[in-house]
């Protein structure tokens, strides 16, 4: 990690959870981080447990909605002006909701393929833009994916879910194939983790606690660090070595 040190990496929905920890691994290791999320008071107080800890990087909240393509341009500007471009770019950014196919409505459909898929999507095309015109070759675009993008679980609540993280799987490749037909040296990877004990279940469960909670009960999930620690993994592999995708679960984990 230490080429990494001092470069600028944007890490979206970095408020809570994975994105919180991934933020905080980043600065851990030197680099200056943009955290994106909508509720920006969240990624100030963990820029100021950054900050209380001596990490010798610097976490910089930023306040994004992912849904609207005019945020997210607007910031991938002021990047520019203030830190001259993003080197990794971590799509963490994701949500899912209890919406079925048979009954689902429209409108939870439509808000995960907005910041599930397009969000992505558009900072994916930003960051590749914001690295070709300062001719970075070594950056690295990291897609925050899931083992629901990899096969399905009979639980219809997270059927659309699953076809959303699907598309990341494809995504990602294309990007590897696109990248590759660009004659660069900047990689793309997702890493798809099985059940991580985060704020996301709870609001996949609409709030509901003790069913949160009994989805953590059958064995020991993995934890928001665990994952941040396979995105270190990946950036710090040599830099002729792609890694496509990282798949991680609980050992208990039967699926």
């Amino acid at each position: 990690m230490e080429r990494w040190r001092g470069r600028v990496a944007l890490v979206t929905g970095a408020s809570v959870g994975i994105g919180a920890a991934i933020a905080k691994e980043l600065v851990r290791f030197g680099m200056t981080v943009v955290g994106c999320a909508r509720d920006v008071d969240k990624i100030k107080a963990v820029a100021v447990e950054c900050q209380g800890e001596g990490l010798p990087g610097v976490l910089v909240p930023f306040k994004c909605d992912l849904t609207r393509e005019e945020d997210i341009v607007s910031m991938f500007s002021a990047i520019k002006i203030q830190h001259k471009g993003v080197d990794v770019c971590i799509n963490n950014a994701g949500l899912a909701h209890p919406e079925p196919l048979l009954s689902g409505k429209t409108s939870g459909w439509r808000n995960m393929l907005d910041v599930n898929i397009l969000g992505l999507s558009i900072c994916s095309r930003e960051a590749y833009q914001s690295m070709k015109e300062r001719n970075v070759d070594d950056g690295h675009i990291i897609n925050i994916n899931s083992m629901a993008g990899h096969r399905m679980v009979p639980n219809s609540n997270v059927h659309f879910y699953s076809a959303t993280k699907f598309a990341v799987t494809a995504l990602t490749e294309a990007l590897r194939q696109e990248l590759l037909e660009a004659k660069t040296q900047i990689r793309a990877s997702c890493i798809s983790p099985g059940l991580v004990e985060t704020e996301f279940t709870l609001r996949l469960n609409n709030g509901d606690a003790e069913k949160a909670a009994a989805a953590y009960s059958r064995f020991k999930p993995l934890t928001a660090k665990d994952v941040a620690e396979a995105v270190t993994y990946v950036l710090s592999a040599p830099p002729h070595v792609q890694i496509g995708d990282v798949q991680m679960r609980p050992v208990q984990q039967s699926f």
